[in-house]
């Protein structure tokens, strides 16, 4: 008889679906990447015919195909090596419940946390080795230790501010040809290691010729073509495990993402996004945002001045060990107050706050580091996200939820109980920092708080889905995700009132005079 209960037989069955579907994904990316070649190879016989008949576009579309065809070799290894540790992940974890049956209660904890640190190294040394969007992914994840398990922030950590760094030669040959001189021209000194590589770029330090020491941003060669291939491979993967996903507008998170990567390729764009966030911030004390030397902005080199400060992660730890509990509070509070101002004032923000674009220096002050990913909000939206903080601190889930529906969202009913659903959940969150974190003992929810809160809200949205999100919110929710998780891991004693009622007062009696 068999004795598998149907709760057992549903897990199974749900298990082999998701390994099946990112299975599916990865055939899907092999079978679009071989199509790919086949493409390529119908182009040289049609340039091949073009040759005998002398025609100018001949030659176009050789040296077209040239540059396709050095490509792709790499675009079939990169897809390959991507697509199959995604699949040995997911795996792995659907074949636990089949191997936890056979492991004692007292060993199951460490088993787990074996296959956590194997999973999450996988993970790691796949995103240092093909950079571009899956190291982008990684180094949001590592600041995520309020979800994830302990051995994955801990590999991941590495992804905040390191990755595989370009080889010298390709540096040079970057800042010559977007700069037009030879690098000794430039720079009286220049550190040919990187101080940190990250998905896009890498920074050396250097010194000017006038003595000024400056950090150079080089983006990789040939990145443009690989974020193509990645960006195919997210949403590939994405697709194929929608179904096992809480219903959402995932059309709108996938391309609001490839947005702000594909920004980030242009560094004249982040240069503008330092000085109009560097000019806001200006009189704000104990914050430093670097500004870029005049002269020194390209596509694909950045010149700024150098500021020396260690990763916000490595303080705050620090100060967990000493028992410091003021200071994580002074640096949480700031680090909030800092991203309120951008949001709910200035009405653009830095928005890839993970723990590697923030340092602290040795006088205690907050660097805002890397503005690649910079989001800018409309009048109309920034006066909508205003009144529903607002709605949300008096309570009025009536009129947070009439708030959303104008920012834009909307369910597939039409209704708003989704949306009140969504409302009461966040309520309860302001409603607590409003009247409880003034205590001595802020009572932070627990991890299994949230999960009772969030298993509420799916189970609403699951019965009418959130179909459309405005694309601000998504990077708003990025910001508000990375900071939360590391609110709720270092669980500062701070009076959030201290730092929100200053933003929401002065616009409200603006809008009452």
């Amino acid at each position: 008889m068999d004795s598998t209960t149907p709760t057992q037989s549903g897990s199974r069955n749900e298990g082999l679906k998701a390994w099946l579907n990112v299975m599916n994904a990865s055939l899907s990316a092999l079978e679009q990447t071989l199509w790919q070649g086949r493409e390529l190879a119908e182009q040289a016989l049609s340039a091949l015919k073009k040759v005998g008949t002398g025609v100018e576009l001949a030659k176009e579309e050789y040296d077209s195909l040239a540059q396709e065809a050095a490509l792709w070799p790499a675009r079939v290894k990169r897809m390959k090596d991507t697509g199959w540790m995604l699949t040995r992940i997911t795996t792995s974890y659907r074949l636990w419940g089949i191997r936890s049956a056979f492991i004692s209660k007292r060993q199951t904890p460490a088993a787990m946390a074996k296959l956590h640190r194997k999973n999450a190294r996988l993970f790691r040394d796949v995103s240092l080795s093909q950079g571009g969007a899956f190291l982008k992914v990684g180094q949001l994840l590592s600041a995520r230790a309020d979800i994830l398990p302990k051995p994955w922030v801990e590999e991941l950590r590495v992804l905040q501010d390191q990755a595989s760094p370009i080889a010298f030669d390709d540096v040079r040959d970057v800042i010559e040809t977007e700069l037009g001189k030879p690098l000794e021209e430039m720079f009286k000194e220049f550190d040919a290691e990187p101080i940190a590589a990250a998905s896009i770029g890498q920074v050396h330090k250097a010194l000017l010729p006038t003595g000024q020491k400056v950090a150079v941003k080089v983006q990789r060669p040939g990145l443009e073509q690989v974020i193509d291939l990645d960006m195919a491979l997210m949403k590939l993967f994405t697709n194929s495990i929608a179904s096992m996903l809480p219903p959402t507008d995932l059309d709108t998170i996938t391309t609001e993402i490839e947005r702000t990567i594909r920004e980030e390729l242009d560094y004249t764009f982040e240069a503008k996004a330092m000085v109009q966030v560097g000019d806001f911030l200006s009189d704000v004390p104990n914050v430093t945002v670097p500004r870029p030397v005049p002269g020194f902005a390209r596509k694909r080199v950045l010149v700024s001045n150098f500021v020396v400060g260690a990763p916000l992660m490595q303080e705050l730890d620090r100060r967990q060990a000493d028992g410091d509990e003021d200071g994580i509070a002074d640096l949480l509070g700031r680090l909030l107050d800092l991203y309120l101002r951008q949001i709910l004032q200035a009405g653009v923000f830095q928005a890839d706050p993970h723990p590697g674009n923030l340092l602290v220096t040795p006088d205690n002050k907050l660097v805002l580091l890397d503005f690649g990913c910079t989001m800018t909000l409309s009048e109309p939206f920034r006066e909508g996200y205003f009144n529903v903080l607002g709605a949300a601190l008096m309570g009025e889930r009536d009129t947070m939820a009439r708030e959303l529906i104008a920012m834009g969202f909307a369910t597939r009913s039409g209704k708003a109980d989704t949306l009140l659903a969504f409302a009461d959940a966040l309520l309860s969150q302001i409603q607590r920092s409003a009247f409880e974190m003034s205590q001595d003992k802020p009572s932070w929810p627990s991890q299994q708080d949230i999960l009772a809160g969030a298993k509420n809200l799916l189970a609403q949205a699951d019965a009418d889905p959130v179909d459309k999100l405005p694309s601000e919110f998504i990077m708003l929710a990025r910001v508000f995700t990375t900071l939360g998780g590391l609110f709720m891991h270092y669980q500062p004693k701070i009076d959030v009132n201290r730092y929100l009622f200053p933003h929401l007062v002065g616009p409200a009696l603006s809008q009452a005079i």
